[in-house]
């Protein structure tokens, strides 16, 4: 019936502000840019972020959903984007599995994952 996840948007009151962390800090390219809506290069599926009138202010849950990051040294890149100012609620821990996973919020206070795979 459902064969894979197409996409993933997070809403925000503040597009300029998600759209320059998620560029600048995280490094994705935009695929295409729009007033409202800004859409990722992000291998097979589409990541967006854009802009709705229903959002206010920061995530009321922020754990409810995290988007995880393929990285392929967390090391490097949680002390990159720590020196930039990120806001991480785990460090890099290795996990029962022997991945390695980081915890970091963007600036709506939505939880996003770094995910390093064994």
């Amino acid at each position: 019936m459902i064969g894979s996840v197409n996409g993933v948007i997070i809403w925000t009151q503040n597009l300029d502000r998600l759209t320059k962390f998620y560029t600048e800090t995280m490094g994705l390219t935009p695929h295409s840019v729009r007033p409202h809506f800004v859409n990722f290069e992000w291998g097979e599926m589409r990541f967006s972020i854009g802009s709705h009138t229903e959002i206010k202010g920061q995530a009321a849950d922020p754990y409810r959903i995290m988007i995880n990051f393929d990285v392929t040294d967390i090391h490097a890149t949680h002390q990159t984007l720590r020196e930039q100012g990120v806001e991480f609620t785990r460090p890099p821990e290795q996990e029962h599995w022997g991945g390695w996973v980081a915890t970091l919020l963007d600036p709506d206070g939505n939880m996003l994952q770094l995910l390093q795979q064994p």
